[in-house]
């Protein structure tokens, strides 16, 4: 089974998205219709007495572990929890929702690139401020972002920096189609990522040389690894946590690229990144660093401060969740009931802190 056929074995496609929209009001009356559904949680704890707690997660498959995770910690608090899997959105589909109260929470936030979502707009070009809240601290800057070259090409030429490409001659290297332009590849149509990646071009240095390859992600980091292998150039976008970075290694196979950012982002600095081009430290990827947090309903963490005091104690460290990210990607296979014990597992593990959290929440 190749590695494409095997997305069609998961309960899910492995999608990204990653979406950095203001929607307004009409949008959001046309999201997606919320689902429900699931067995809930593990029993146990005296917290929630059995109430319903409906959970989303997000479309790209790099948060779902997260999502398990924090379904069974809500189960041993004793609520009874829907399945996120019956709920698989994308940020522009789920905040609205979110908002409106068809769903509770999900543990796939990123802030600051979902604090748009914050604020809602009216066809009078009036805002207001949605009833959504970020809770917790899952990964203190543990959501990067940037572009990678391979590490031959890099040397070659002696790329450090996005800006070497404003260069003509050494974009054409990364010319896969013939118009001169270098093909970098990207992210789904419509999405955060792709979105911002459109604002690189068009207002960055490097951006008139370059052209945004479109299309499923999966299928093009396949490409990506395809090319690397061949020795051919490669220029592509990816984030971590991720199962890409294990597949193509950074200092290794890849090197992140510098970059200038667009005006008014700051934090796009990382400390001791292995594999930046040129071992610069710090590593600007012009990308500005997120942390993962639970994103709720205002509301209803009001209803349920138990709840909230446990999202404000959860953190999962990002190595755990790149280590689950790359064996989801190995496996010929991967089921929802892979995913259940990869999380039971990590509970276990964990298990000191969990009932301290726990502790917290109840008292």
């Amino acid at each position: 089974m190749t590695r494409n056929d095997r997305a069609a074995s998961r309960p899910v496609n492995r999608v990204p998205a990653i979406v950095l929209v203001v929607l307004a009001l009409a949008l959001a009356a046309c999201s997606d219709p919320t689902a429900t559904g699931g067995d809930g949680g593990p029993a146990g704890g005296d917290g929630g007495g059995g109430e319903a707690v409906t959970m989303a997660r997000a479309t790209w498959d790099t948060g779902w572990f997260q999502a398990e995770v924090y379904r069974q910690l809500l189960g041993e608090l004793g609520y009874e929890v829907s399945d996120p899997a019956d709920a698989t959105r994308d940020a522009n589909g789920f905040y609205p929702a979110l908002a409106r109260g068809e769903f509770d929470l999900w543990a796939n936030g990123w802030s600051p690139l979902h604090e748009p979502y914050l604020e809602g707009e009216l066809f009078t070009g009036a805002t207001y401020d949605t009833a959504i809240t970020f809770v917790g601290q899952q990964v203190a800057d543990g959501a990067r972002q940037g572009y990678l070259v391979d590490a031959a090409t890099a040397d070659e030429l002696g790329l450090t920096s996005m800006s070497d490409l404003a260069d003509a001659s050494v974009a054409e290297t990364f010319d896969d189609d013939g118009d001169g332009l270098a093909d970098l590849l990207g992210c789904n149509d419509g999405w955060g990522c792709n979105l911002t990646i459109s604002e690189h071009l068009e207002q960055l240095d490097w951006g008139a040389n370059v052209e945004q390859v479109v299309g499923d992600y999966p299928d093009l980091f396949e490409q990506a690894i395809a090319d690397v292998e061949a020795g051919e150039p490669t220029l592509f976008y990816t984030w971590t946590p991720n199962w890409t970075v294990a597949e193509l290694v950074p200092g290794e196979d890849v090197v992140w690229l510098e970059s200038p950012s667009l005006p008014d982002v700051d934090q796009t600095e990382v400390e001791g990144l292995e594999g930046c081009a040129g071992d610069a430290d710090p590593c600007d990827l012009g990308w500005q660093i997120n942390d993962i947090q639970v994103a709720a309903n205002t509301d209803f963490l009001d209803e349920h401060p138990d709840v909230r005091a446990l999202l404000e104690e959860v953190q999962i460290p990002l190595d755990d969740i790149a280590a689950q990210n790359d064996e989801m990607y190995q496996a010929a296979e991967y089921t929802t009931e892979d995913l259940e014990a990869a999380a039971e597992t990590w509970i276990s593990d964990n298990r000191d802190a969990v009932d301290s959290w726990l502790e917290a929440a109840r008292s």
